[in-house]
Formats: C-alpha cells, sequence, structure tokens
C-alpha cells in the first residue's frame, strides 16, 4: 500500500482493542449504496482518501463544503462562505471547479446577495449522483476497497477456524 494511505493499515488493525476500529461489517455496508458508505464512521473517510489518489477529489469536498454550509445560521458568515465556495468550486475555471450545467451556475450567481441555506442544493445533488454513477463504482472495484475487504475476510475466516480448532 502506498505510504499516502499506510493509516488504513492503522486504522484497520484488528489487533488493537478499541472498538472505534474499522470492522468487516462496515466494510462491506460500503458496498450496498453509496449513501451506506457516507452514513458510516470510516466510509467517507476511505472514499475520499481513494478519491485523492484518483485526483478527483473535487466532488466529495464540494460535497462536504455543502454539507458544512448548510448548518451554517450566521447570515453574515453564510454570505461569506458562499462566496467561498463559488470561487473555489462553481465559477468557470476555479481551482476545484464542479461538473454542473450553466442553469444551475446561474441560479447560484443569482443566490449570492441573499444566500439561503440551500443556495447550493441542486449543485449538491448533481454532484453526489456523479460520484454514485462514476467515481462510486470505481472505488468499488479499486484496490483500496478490494483489499481492505479481502484483509477482513481473511481475518474473519481465520478466527472462526481458530474458534473451531480450539472449541
Amino acid at each position: 500500500m502506498s505510504p499516502k494511505i499506510c493509516w488504513l493499515c492503522r486504522l484497520s488493525n484488528t489487533e488493537s482493542n478499541e472498538t472505534s476500529k474499522l470492522s468487516l461489517d462496515e466494510v462491506l455496508q460500503w458496498s450496498q449504496s453509496l449513501q451506506n458508505l457516507m452514513a458510516t464512521k470510516y466510509g467517507p473517510v476511505v472514499y475520499r482518501a481513494y478519491l485523492r489518489s484518483e485526483y478527483s477529489d473535487e466532488n466529495i469536498e464540494f460535497w462536504f463544503a455543502c454539507e458544512n454550509y448548510t448548518k451554517i445560521r450566521s447570515q453574515w458568515k453564510r454570505i461569506s462562505r458562499a462566496k467561498k465556495l463559488f470561487k473555489m468550486y462553481i465559477q468557470p475555471n476555479s481551482p476545484r471547479e464542479i461538473n454542473i450545467d450553466s442553469p444551475i451556475r446561474e441560479a447560484i450567481v443569482k443566490n449570492l446577495q441573499a444566500p439561503t441555506e440551500d443556495c447550493f442544493a441542486e449543485a449538491q445533488q448533481i454532484v453526489y449522483r456523479h460520484m454514485e454513477r462514476d467515481s462510486y463504482p470505481r472505488f468499488l472495484e479499486s484496490n483500496i476497497y478490494q483489499n481492505l475487504k479481502n484483509k477482513f475476510q481473511t481475518e474473519q475466516l481465520l478466527g472462526n477456524i481458530q474458534t473451531e480448532c480450539h472449541g
């Protein structure tokens, strides 16, 4: 495994007594749906690491930025954050430009003067669908996911064999 994702080894270390470590059940949940992956403790972390390794993490970064944006209650902070999100992800030729169509982009531009908490909701849904159709299936086939799943399945199998031999 590359040094960039060696933290996965520590995360999946089943010799630790910590109950917060990654488990086979959680890893298997990830393959059920992107929604299941995003709802688990470590799924988003591992998925984000995979996207970074593919140099395509702008969608998940935007999605998380939108999740945080919707929690902002202060109108002043919301205006400031909306402008930052626009400059980073929405504006044409921005550093992390996401793939959305012109009408949605134009609607966001209009909403920037007095942005509401759902100012980016439609763009966020589109990005989620892009991930669901494109990068999520690739993630499930990736070495990162397959190696992690195989590691836990092997450990579980070995544990079952040991139990039968000593039981």
